[in-house]
């Protein structure tokens, strides 16, 4: 057993909403994973799934490889993963089941697989990793390649066995982040995942992992792989790392996909110096917390680096809906982050996340009057989705409907009883959106008076559809408040 082919379970062509946004990012968790094996002595090779049309076109790569192992490895780095679209489940299970009409065992490990494993068993994966992979997947495959019958003492696997269900103990997460050896980009088809950026964004951009996991303990978010736990490479690991993207592939920008960027103090102050050292230049955006990005010397480290723009969870404008989710920091902290990062030219962008459970009509209102006093660089405005393993999703299973996953990332459904109906809140969604971009209108038509204009015509122009919109959809939205939950 030396041959593996790698593949993903995210299909670009059945996210009609990320198809059309046109930004996508190679599987990066799936490339560390083959460069792990491949530095371990195996033959590794990759079906990327992203520009793929459908499940069936795995027969080309099983056909012309002819592996002695399929490994369904989804990118644990990226959120579209841990929402566990049933999409991507769906081609999961045809993928497994193509395998297996060849006689060729397969191994999983995702977000979905590791809440669901009896799921991928019964469709036919012999093994399913839980949390993260690449240790286990080495340990695992050394010993079916030994002919061993005993898998009881490798660490993090469920399996089928006479009949049952066998789960190992869990493994422990690992340290040294830097022990790993690069992503193996070289099995990405770089140049496509380029023309598709140039085309719609007019740039190109890539994706790199400086951590693993989150100690925080928002109550709402899943963590199947990485766990609570906080890891780190080096700085100099990842200015390495950007080295030779640049050399090789080159790029623009990059979108740094920690949960939490730099967390670890002088992290990001080393990593400045190193970036300015090597005359590397490229611009870049992160996820972060309000209440880091309050320390100046942090932010303005971010500043040096390259960063543009940073993202943070702030989720609500109500403080009681934050103290709900256990999020640990405030509506000031927000507004405060908010200001600095604007002080030091870094666009800040907020997450906004409607229908937690208690959420109130004065509750939303405060949410969008955060947004309209803030005026954030973008949003990105989701519902509340509970997630196996989280407090909210046991605070809110009694109340779930039958549906417990969206089919991709555009569906937007509440899939529990609350305040409002599910049409209402995909209502909300829409006119956030266009309230949000009738306020930056408005703020063009201001900055163009004042400098005789000098200010963006396209988004002034925009005017001119966002102010009605906005009023049809607030008519439409109050509609709804009196629908039926």
């Amino acid at each position: 057993m030396k041959k593996i082919l790698f593949t993903h379970s995210y299909f670009l062509h059945f996210d009609k909403k990320q198809e059309a946004i046109g930004k996508p990012y190679a599987p990066l968790a799936t490339l560390y994973a083959a460069a792990w094996m491949r530095a371990n002595g195996y033959e590794v090779s990759l079906f990327d799934t992203m520009f793929a049309q459908n499940a069936d076109q795995l027969i080309e790569a099983l056909n012309t490889d002819m592996p002695d192992l399929l490994v369904i490895y989804d990118d644990g780095f990226n959120y579209l993963t841990k929402m566990c679209l049933t999409n991507m489940r769906e081609a999961a299970f045809r993928m497994i089941n193509l395998a297996k009409r060849c006689s060729i065992p397969v191994i999983v490990s995702s977000s979905d697989a590791t809440d669901h494993y009896d799921q991928y068993l019964q469709a036919g994966a012999d093994f399913v990793l839980i949390g993260e992979g690449e240790m286990t997947l080495l340990e695992l495959t050394n010993a079916l390649a030994s002919g061993t019958n005993d898998l009881h003492n490798i660490p993090g696997i469920v399996f089928h066995e006479n009949g049952t269900t066998t789960t190992t103990a869990k493994r422990n997460v690992l340290k040294d982040l830097d022990s790993l050896p690069q992503p193996a980009w070289d099995l990405v088809d770089i140049d496509r995942y380029k023309e598709i950026w140039m085309r719609h964004a007019g740039y190109f951009s890539i994706n790199i992992a400086t951590t693993r996991g989150c100690p925080f303990k928002c109550n709402w978010c899943a963590k199947p792989i990485y766990g609570n736990r906080y890891n780190s490479r080096s700085p100099q690991k990842v200015v390495e790392e950007l080295k030779y993207l640049m050399e090789n592939y080159g790029f623009e920008h990059v979108w740094f996909c920690d949960d939490i960027f730099g967390l670890k103090p002088g992290w990001v102050e080393e990593f400045a110096k190193l970036v300015q050292k090597e005359n590397l230049s490229f611009t870049f955006k992160i996820q972060s917390r309000a209440d880091l990005l309050l320390q100046p010397a942090y932010v303005a480290s971010l500043q040096k680096a390259g960063c543009e723009n940073a993202w943070m969870g702030a989720e609500s404008g109500s403080q009681k809906i934050l103290d709900a989710m256990d999020k640990g920091i405030t509506v000031e902290q927000i507004r405060e982050a908010t200001s600095l990062l604007k002080i030091y030219e870094i666009k800040p962008s907020l997450f906004i996340q409607f229908g937690y459970l208690g959420e109130t009509k004065e509750d939303i209102k405060l949410t969008i009057k955060m947004i309209n006093e803030l005026m954030p660089h973008e949003i990105g405005i989701s519902v509340s989705y509970p997630l196996p393993g989280t407090g909210f999703y046991e605070k809110v299973k009694a109340a779930m409907q039958e549906k417990h996953n969206w089919t991709d990332s555009g569906e937007l459904a509440l899939m529990f009883r609350n305040t409002y109906a599910p049409s209402f809140y995909k209502q909300l969604h829409r006119y956030v959106h266009n309230n949000y971009k009738k306020h930056i209108a408005t703020i063009k038509w201001r900055e163009w008076l004042k400098q005789s204009g000098k200010s963006d015509i396209k988004k002034m122009l925009s005017a001119f559809y966002y102010f009605p919109a906005t009023w049809f959809d607030r008519v439409r939205l109050f509609s709804l408040q009196h629908k039926k939950a």
